[in-house]
């Protein structure tokens, strides 16, 4: 038997190469557990798993209206924010249609575009940022959606809502703007939002409780979409994609923003202070809006000694070829100690380099 072309074509997902005894900073995952709400409500929940889950998400949709004051039919979850990426191109990318997002976007743009048999253009950075006229000027008459990952994975960094709604305003209407957030909460207050360029019909916004909300075994992702979109995806959702534990889960991780604000600023913290002292050994560090950060090397070569010597001390970074950055090392910011000791692992290599 033989797959479809286009999904024999497709290579695997290139999954983090880890060993068990390796502490990982390769996953983005958070620093800090779930909040205790959240794990008492998943617990609660699992008491009702005979019974199949809530298709509208009923709960964790008020919860998310309480917190971000969006319209609550604008509003679909997924088993995390790849389900939503995945809709959406299946919904509105075929055969003979193009996909646009940045050099170094998030890589499952491609892969869902892929798998519904579009084609895609990729647009180049500025200094590892996303460029809006380079954007813009990707854009071409098979174009129907643009990806935007803001922040941006891998790169941490971002740009502003003014940005952002110059972006689009220089979209041809009929294509469709597609800003993922999913580390959004790490940015949040630096700039204002953009869930009500939703109401245009032609973006969505996404996010995730995976990364700040500490929750991302649960697989929950969330988006907010204009009411004609969210029709189209309802057909190709999963009804019950979301598990009874999860909702519950996320629904109370959703309602403790106290937990979850302290784990971004614990984040922060640890991260400036990580970025300080790997600047200070020579290496490049781009500002970061998330929770890891992003290492520059001289050339790919050095980045594979760096990971190397970083494994002989039992440490995992994630290396960046998959994404063109061969020369980069991605670092998911974990407790204090765990970042100590890979500061001290790099700072013994950059000192035996000299």
């Amino acid at each position: 038997m033989k797959p479809v072309p286009h999904i024999a074509a497709l290579a695997p997902y290139a999954l983090a190469d880890l060993a068990p005894e390796l502490t990982s900073l390769a996953q983005n995952e958070s620093l800090r557990p779930p909040s205790p709400n959240a794990l008492e409500a998943a617990q609660r929940a699992l008491a009702e798993t005979h019974l199949y889950p809530d298709p509208d998400w009923t709960d964790l949709r008020a919860a998310i209206v309480g917190v971000h004051a969006v319209p609550s039919e604008a509003i679909l979850c997924g088993a995390g924010s790849m389900e939503l990426i995945g809709a959406l191109a299946s919904a509105y990318l075929s055969v003979g249609d193009r996909m646009v997002t940045t050099e170094f976007a998030y890589l499952y743009f491609r892969t869902a575009t892929q798998l519904s048999g579009a084609a895609f253009d990729l647009a180049p950075e500025t200094d590892l940022t996303v460029d809006v006229d380079a954007l813009i000027g990707a854009v071409g008459p098979a174009t129907k959606i643009v990806f935007v990952a803001n922040p941006g994975n891998p790169t941490g960094t971002r740009i502003g809502r003014g940005a952002l709604e110059r972006l689009r305003n220089g979209l041809p209407d009929d294509v469709m703007l597609v800003i993922d957030e999913a580390y959004g909460e790490f940015a949040d207050g630096l700039d204002a939002g953009v869930f009500d360029l939703v109401g245009r019909g032609n973006t969505a916004v996404l996010r995730t409780f995976s990364k700040a909300y500490g929750c991302a075994g649960l697989r929950v992702g969330w988006g907010v979409f204009p009411p004609a979109v969210a029709a189209e995806m309802r057909k190709i959702l999963n009804p019950n994609n979301v598990s009874g534990v999860s909702q519950a889960g996320a629904t109370a991780a959703m309602l403790d923003q106290e937990y979850m604000q302290e784990t971004v600023r614990e984040t922060a913290g640890i991260r400036d202070r990580f970025i300080e002292r790997i600047r200070a050994i020579g290496l490049g560090v781009p500002e970061s809006y998330t929770n890891f950060v992003i290492l520059t090397f001289d050339s790919p070569e050095d980045a594979i000694a760096a990971d190397e010597a970083l494994r002989a001390d039992e440490i995992a970074m994630r290396g960046m070829g998959g994404y063109g950055l061969a020369h980069c090392l991605r670092a998911t910011i974990a407790g204090e100690a765990a970042m100590d000791r890979a500061a001290q692992s790099l700072e013994r290599f950059a000192g035996g380099q000299q």
